[in-house]
């Protein structure tokens, strides 16, 4: 049953092939043997998701039906549920439960979700490799020497390995499309504001944003019908309606324009995942696309314009972790100065430190002008890049990462390094666009991912490219070895 994907699951609940409660125990026993390999959950909830699959059981007894009713699925360890830790992969909140469920984790369970765990994560979200946790590097199940990517890591490990069919996910830089490429899944991140952030814990607000992960772009419609929505406790999310993801999935791509940006294939991008995408935009031409070259001239602005806005949101938004209300407190304090600083400097990791410090510098009287402000007028080229792009085409293709996953360890004395992996996943969060990344091959027996970019609100057709192209190739179904 590990192999089986959402829909799969949905179609075998429905003809009572199983219950929801034996796949629930077979997962559970799975991650039990496995997890200790990738290191790629925080907390198990077991009574939780037994009790929730027998509910799930009896309402189908009762003859209700649901693509989600009864699936097995794991939230990234930001997402409030009540009761349980959110740590955020931080020794600050390794205390703390939350008092209430975020929106994402109420409107899944209310489509009769089983939850499983809280999955391993960079801390607070700042990474792109999952080595950044409290609770230790998560390993990619394609080999075990390699990072899965960040800040997801632990959700996309999880499903890679086969413990699951999906699980939720943030994306604030790439952290869902990143992961997804390095452990060969489909991840998508929505438009901004298409998922509510209520409950998710912040790394920086105006970029932050909730999708799944999944290994086929059909279970990430399903799992995207259940999260997108309306809410509003969330001043950010807009009041769109919800398309059927499912139903768009079989559409026709003859005509469809892809844009190809020429600043994409620079000496950054390693050649052979070069050759890959190519590969792709063949076997889519196939399927009736039109390719067409463009230009998006800002994106080299873009990483720096990123690490200036992201950490100073973050410098903000972190600032309510000091010792006193919730979370790690240091202990006998000598005064409340000691408070604060003993607690934030042995609560938060090197990384979050880092970022902090930058995003105050960037906040600081003299240099909000010349950093923060000018940072933010870059952000607004980059999305005025993308207008003109989508004048004239439907979506933009391009590689998901410029490299493979890399060996756990081998940026961690350049943080620099890592950052620049994100070259390409950036430009969709400062521009507030979806994106999704679907396999497309491998390089040294690591996984590869495309990326398709469209404009807001566009997540079903993102799906519906993603789906016919999984339709008629098979990187989507290869299983890592050992899993």
């Amino acid at each position: 049953m590990h192999h089986m994907t959402l829909a799969e699951i949905a179609r075998g609940l429905a003809d009572k092939k199983f219950s929801s409660e034996e796949l629930t125990r077979t997962l559970l026993a799975r991650i039990a043997q496995l997890d200790p390999q990738i290191n790629s959950f925080i907390s198990l909830t077991e009574d939780l998701a037994l009790a929730q699959a027998k509910a799930a059981d009896a309402r189908r007894a009762n003859g209700e039906s649901g693509a989600l009713l009864g699936a097995p699925i794991a939230h990234k360890d930001l997402f409030c549920t009540q009761g349980i830790r959110t740590s955020c992969g931080s020794k600050m909140l390794d205390n703390f439960k939350a008092p209430y469920d975020a929106t994402v984790v109420s409107k899944l369970a209310a489509a009769g979700t089983v939850t499983l765990g809280k999955t391993n994560m960079d801390e607070f979200a700042m990474g792109s490799a999952n080595e950044s946790s409290w609770y230790g590097a998560v390993k990619n199940p394609w080999n075990l020497e390699h990072v899965p990517g960040g800040s997801s890591g632990g959700s996309a490990a999880a499903v890679a390995a086969r413990l699951l069919p999906a699980a939720t996910a943030t994306d604030t830089g790439g952290s869902i499309r990143q992961p997804a490429a390095f452990t060969n899944l489909t991840g998508l991140k929505p438009t901004y504001g298409r998922v509510s952030r209520w409950g998710m814990i912040a790394y920086a607000s105006s970029l932050d944003q909730g999708g799944p992960l999944a290994r086929t772009a059909e279970d990430c419609a399903i799992l995207l019908q259940g999260m997108a929505g309306f809410d509003p406790n969330d001043s950010t999310s807009i009041d769109e309606p919800v398309p059927d993801y499912s139903a768009s999935l079989n559409g026709s791509l003859q005509g469809l324009r892809i844009g190809v940006p020429k600043e994409y294939f620079s000496a950054g991008l390693d050649p052979r995942i070069a050759e890959l995408i190519q590969a792709s935009i063949k076997e889519l031409e196939k399927l009736g696309a039109v390719i067409k070259e463009i230009s998006l001239p800002n994106m080299q602005h873009a990483i720096p314009a990123y690490y200036v806005i992201a950490p100073a949101e973050a410098s903000s938004n972190l600032s309510r972790f000091d010792g006193v209300r919730f979370g790690y407190r240091c202990e006998n304090p000598k005064d409340l100065e000691d408070l604060y600083t003993r607690s934030r400097g042995e609560g938060f990791g090197s990384e979050v430190q880092r970022r902090i410090m930058v995003g105050a510098y960037a906040l600081s009287a003299g240099y909000y002008d010349a950093y923060y402000l000018k940072a933010q007028k870059i952000r607004r080229l980059v999305k005025n890049d993308f207008m003109n792009a989508f004048n004239d085409v439907d979506v933009i293709l391009g590689p998901t990462t410029p490299n493979p996953a890399w060996k756990l360890g081998a940026k961690n004395s350049d943080p620099v390094a890592a950052y620049l992996e994100d070259v390409y996943t950036i430009t969709a969060n400062l521009a507030g666009l979806p994106g999704l990344s679907m396999p497309a091959g491998f390089v040294d027996g690591l996984p590869v991912g495309v990326q398709l970019l469209a404009p807001y609100f566009q997540e079903g057709r993102l799906l519906n490219i993603a789906h016919q192209y999984q339709l008629n190739t098979d990187w989507h179904t290869r299983t890592p070895t050992g899993f």
